[in-house]
């Protein structure tokens, strides 16, 4: 059999989707420039959850109380590429529960036992507790695709 030549060789089709450039969150300036805004939505978030304070803090990592008081009083603080990331997860969460449910459904949606089986009759919350980073990506993969985005 021939081999192709070079000017023959398959391609991807051309697109007109261009992914949206992500921010370098090694950067200091990056993260300083996303953090304050960061803060205010993951405290607006936990507070629409009516997540607990030792929650809120394990879903950002598992900070100290002292910590979790300093960056809740001072949003102007500087996140770490982890904390951010997780607070994009649960950015991305909240907003898609606001597409899929109404407000009221939408907020209570984590503190409600779940029959999906990924959950395995757990609550949402309790899935990204004890699963950490990776359950905060898994459940916003879940709810994008039901989504449809």
């Amino acid at each position: 059999m021939p081999r192709e030549s070079a000017s023959h060789a398959l391609a991807y089709p051309a697109t007109m989707y261009a992914p949206p450039a992500l921010p370098d969150l090694s950067r200091l300036e990056e993260r300083r420039r996303l953090s304050p805004g960061a803060l205010r939505a993951f405290f607006n978030i936990i507070e629409r959850w009516e997540v607990r304070d030792e929650d809120a803090r394990q879903l950002l990592g598992g900070i100290s109380n002292g910590k979790y008081y300093q960056l809740k009083q001072d949003p102007d603080h500087v996140l770490e590429q982890d904390r951010l990331q997780r607070i994009s997860y649960l950015i991305g969460i909240f907003k898609a529960l606001n597409i899929l449910y109404g407000t009221r459904l939408a907020d209570s949606w984590i503190q409600l036992a779940n029959s999906n089986p990924l959950f395995t009759g757990r609550t949402p919350l309790t899935y990204m507790l004890q699963g950490g980073t990776p359950a905060m990506e898994v459940v916003r993969r879940l709810l994008d695709a039901r989504r449809g985005g």
